[in-house]
Order: C-alpha cells, then sequence, then structure tokens
C-alpha cells in the first residue's frame, strides 16, 4: 500500500496529499539540482526559531527612525502595506522597532503635556520609572544624536566672556586694574573656534538626524536655546577685538543675525498669545527668558550699528514678553507643570534678562539713567536671592546646562561696570570687580570640568533620551503589548507544524 505525505503551504494554508513514490522522485531530482539560495524570510510572521535574536538585532541598532529619510520611508512603507490583502502585517504593527507605526511615533509633533509627564531632571532630559523610549537605553547612541542644542550655551558663556574682559579694559571706571586688551583677544578667538565646532556639529545633525531636531524643537525647553546660535553670533560681534573689526560693524551684520530671531519670535510668542497646548501657563520655564533676552542683545547690537530705532522696537518687544514671563513664573499658575528641584539652577537665567535690559538701554540712549539702573537693580536683587540659595546650586551632575550659570551672570557684570562708570565710588568699582571674578572663575571651572568629561572620562554626551519618547503614554505598553501577540503567535505556528 502506497504511503501518503501530507505537505502544508505556510504561505496560502492550502493542504496537498503526496504518495510515496511522488516524494522518492522529487527528492531525488532536488538533489540532483545546484544549491538553491534560500531567501530569508520574517521570522515574525512565520514562527521560526531564531525570531527573538532576529526582533534583538533590529532594536538593538535601528536609529534610522530619526533619520532625515525615514518620513519619506514611513510613507513608502505605509503604501505599500496597504496594498496587502492578507491580512494584517506584523512588520508595520505599531511598537515593533523599524516599523511604519513607530515611524509615525517619531514623525508626529509631541505635545508639550508629554515631555513633562515623560521626563524629569535637570531641563527636563531624565526619562521617568514609568516611561518606555523608542532606542535602546544600554546602547551607546550616534554621537549626533547625543549632542544636544544646549551646547550652544557654551558659546554663550565664552562669548559674554569676550564682552566682559573687553569692557574691563576700556572702561574708565576699570581703568586701575590695567587689564590688557590681549585677554579679550584670546577670549574672542577661543569662543569663535567653539562657535564653529558647535554650528559644523549641529548642522551635521541636521543633515542626517532631522527628525531629532524635530524632536528637540517641540521640547518646551530646549526650544528656546533655538535662539542662542544667533546670540552667540551677536555676542562675538559685540565683544570683537578693536584690532579685529572696525569700530562700528555694518548694519547688515545686524539684518542677518536679527532675522531669524524675529521669524522664532513671531512662532514661539504666537504660541504663548494663542494658547493651546504651548500656551505661556503650561510651558513657562526659566530657560524662555533666553527668547526674550535676545531682544535686548539685538537692541546692544542695533545701538553698535547706529540704527537706535531698531533698538528701541526690540527693546519694547522684549519688555512687553520679559514682563508676562516674569510674572507667569512667578505666579506658579494650577496649569503650570511643577518645575523639578534639579532646574533650579537654571533660575540664574532670571538675572540675565534685566540685567541686559539695563545695558540695552544704556546703549540706546547714550547714559545709564534712571530706566536702566531700575532694571539693573531689579537684576542685582535677583542675583542676591540666588546667592543665599546657594544649597540649590549643589549636589547635581555636571551636565552642558551648567553654562546656563555663566551667561547670566557675566551680563550682571557687564551692567555693573556701566553702572560704575555713572555712580563711580569704591562701593561700585569693587561690586563690579568680585562679580567679574565670580564670573571668570565660573566660566574657567566649567571650560576645565567640560574638557575633563569630554576627552578624559568620555561622559560629557550620554543619550540624549529626551528625544526618544513615544507621542503618547501608551507607547511602552502598546510596544510590549505588541511584542507579546508576535511571540503568542510564533507559539501558535510552531505548534502548528509539529501537529
Amino acid at each position: 500500500m502506497a504511503m501518503l505525505s501530507r505537505q502544508i503551504s505556510m504561505e496560502s494554508g492550502i493542504a496537498w496529499v503526496e504518495t510515496e513514490e511522488e516524494v522518492q522522485g522529487r527528492r531525488s531530482s532536488d538533489a540532483k539540482e545546484e544549491p538553491r539560495v534560500v531567501l530569508s524570510r520574517n521570522s515574525r510572521s512565520c514562527g521560526a526559531p531564531g525570531a527573538t535574536a532576529g526582533d534583538a538585532d533590529q532594536r538593538k541598532g535601528d536609529f534610522s527612525m530619526f533619520r532625515t529619510k525615514s518620513a519619506l520611508t514611513s510613507r513608502q512603507n505605509s503604501f505599500l502595506s496597504s496594498r496587502k490583502e492578507n491580512g494584517p502585517d506584523l512588520n508595520h504593527a505599531v511598537g515593533v522597532p523599524g516599523s511604519a507605526g513607530t515611524d509615525d511615533r517619531v514623525n508626529k509633533s509631541v505635545p508639550a503635556g508629554r515631555y513633562f509627564a515623560a521626563l524629569r531632571g535637570p531641563e527636563l532630559d531624565q526619562v521617568r520609572d514609568c516611561e518606555d523610549i523608542l532606542l535602546p537605553k544600554g546602547e551607546v547612541w550616534p554621537f549626533l544624536l547625543r549632542f544636544p542644542i544646549g551646547c550652544f550655551g557654551m558659546c554663550l558663556g565664552l562669548g559674554s566672556q569676550a564682552i566682559l574682559w573687553r569692557a574691563l579694559a576700556s572702561s574708565p571706571a576699570m581703568a586701575f586694574l590695567h587689564v590688557t586688551p590681549d585677554i579679550n583677544l584670546v577670549l574672542w578667538l577661543l569662543a569663535l573656534a567653539v562657535f564653529v565646532f558647535v554650528s559644523i556639529t549641529y548642522i551635521l545633525k541636521c543633515v542626517f538626524y532631522f527628525e531629532a531636531i524635530c524632536r528637540e524643537y517641540y521640547h518646551p525647553v530646549r526650544v528656546n536655546f533655538f535662539f542662542a546660535p544667533w546670540i552667540a553670533c551677536m555676542f562675538l560681534a559685540i565683544g570683537a577685538p578693536a584690532r579685529l573689526a572696525p569700530k562700528q560693524p555694518h548694519p547688515a551684520i545686524w539684518c542677518t543675525l536679527i532675522a531669524p530671531v524675529f521669524v522664532l519670535e513671531l512662532k514661539i510668542y504666537g504660541q504663548w498669545l494663542s494658547g493651546g497646548q504651548r500656551r505661556l501657563c503650561k510651558v513657562a520655564n526659566p530657560s524662555c527668558h533666553l527668547s526674550v533676552v535676545g531682544n535686548f542683545v539685538g537692541a546692544i547690537l542695533a545701538a553698535k550699528v547706529g540704527w537706535e530705532e531698531a533698538g528701541k522696537l526690540l527693546w519694547a518687544v522684549g519688555l512687553a514678553h520679559y514682563l508676562c514671563l516674569f510674572v507667569t513664573l512667578y505666579q506658579r499658575l494650577p496649569t503650570t507643570q511643577a518645575l523639578p528641584k534639579e532646574l533650579h539652577p537654571v533660575y540664574s537665567m532670571f538675572i540675565a534678562t534685566p540685567a541686559a535690559a539695563s545695558i540695552a538701554w544704556s546703549a540706546i540712549y547714550g547714559k545709564f539713567d534712571a530706566v536702566a539702573r531700575t532694571f539693573y537693580f531689579i537684576a542685582l536683587f535677583l542675583y542676591c536671592s540666588l546667592i543665599v540659595r546657594i544649597n540649590f546650586f549643589r549636589g547635581f551632575k555636571f551636565s552642558v546646562a551648567w553654562w546656563s550659570y555663566t551667561f547670566p551672570m557675566t551680563t550682571a557684570s557687564v551692567a555693573t561696570i556701566k553702572y560704575a562708570e555713572e555712580v563711580p565710588c569704591f562701593f561700585t568699582k569693587g561690586l563690579a570687580v568680585s562679580l567679574s571674578v565670580i564670573s571668570s572663575t565660573m566660566v574657567f571651572l566649567l571650560l576645565s570640568s567640560t574638557l575633563l568629561h569630554a576627552l578624559v572620562w568620555r561622559s560629557l554626551f550620554p543619550n540624549d533620551v529626551a528625544i526618544a519618547i513615544a507621542n503618547d503614554g501608551n507607547g511602552g505598553a502598546r510596544l510590549r503589548g505588541t511584542e507579546k501577540a508576535a511571540a503568542a503567535k510564533r507559539r501558535s505556528d510552531l505548534k502548528r507544524w509539529a501537529q
């Protein structure tokens, strides 16, 4: 009696029966043929034994979702998957690494509330324990993905130091110090070199990982640092050494640098005014002062190029939004997200805006009058209120965000030098020297720590988990649920095959 063999197609599910003679003939013919190339099959859909390892390897190195072309790839995958009629494909399930569903969760804008709900720590850069991220935590990410927009804070700190030492060398009130202009030259060249390096690196990040740039733009804290590159450029223009730059810069420099600041302000201030998820009472935090201080720095540069009216316009715009921001941060409305303790070091940004406003008023009107002194006294009081709370600034792990200390402190030092010129006495001169020494010492310590963490300990740029959160709060649960469903399907397929 002829033996029968039952074969089942995994593609179509159709079964057929072969006799023993047909099976032997087919095997002998296959043996004579040359070895065939076996196409790799999706292990998640057929239940192969290596399915779990394949998924782990794919998740381990799947950084393509943040690449510049990921949005286009996602649309192509979605179009191809829509043409399949054999049922759902786990390759495009939501939460599976490398799938179109994951790319959709990357490419869509993240609500501001999600960042406050999913993140904690300094600058909202640490993921809460109950949250999962789209990228592996135990693997070192590519350098460009780990390079945050906050690195421009180093440019702000060094550029403001160049302005400070130029003021110390040229101010009549500080003539007793006999400061050489060479210090200003060295600091300006160092600030220029750091700015070029940071700018080139971040441009490369824009080219290769544009989706990560978008995530930083949606971040309620980091969006304010998009003003930093242009403010740093204005610092370089204001603090340029006399031997390298003319006394009065060309107005085209001001127009080039203030244009992107104005465009960003229209976007950010419009969101504050129109309400929604990014209204001011929802996203207000100390780093928002960066979006306001750019007006006063632009006013200083406008006065330097000889356009006083343009400087008055920027000063008025900056004052209006500074008052709104200052009151919002002081009130702590019930709708405002609570700031964690680790954000306290960034409270030094409170000093920068009134100090820059006083310097800008002095530059526009040519004297440090009552209005300039009013804003200067506000900045000085806030400075003192932070000094007496020095415990807020201790016990934190070093990060690039620490450069937020230097820029406001240096601005207050420059404002004090201007005040000492109008009210020359022992106290004002001593105060100017003391604040200058404090700010310069802070810059030196931070520069040394930055070099040690970057070159020796190699811990300056950890994985930037803030950009890898899911768009919704169920991202981690959905990912685990999809993986469990895939595992259950593999077990079911294996049981059917063994029967």
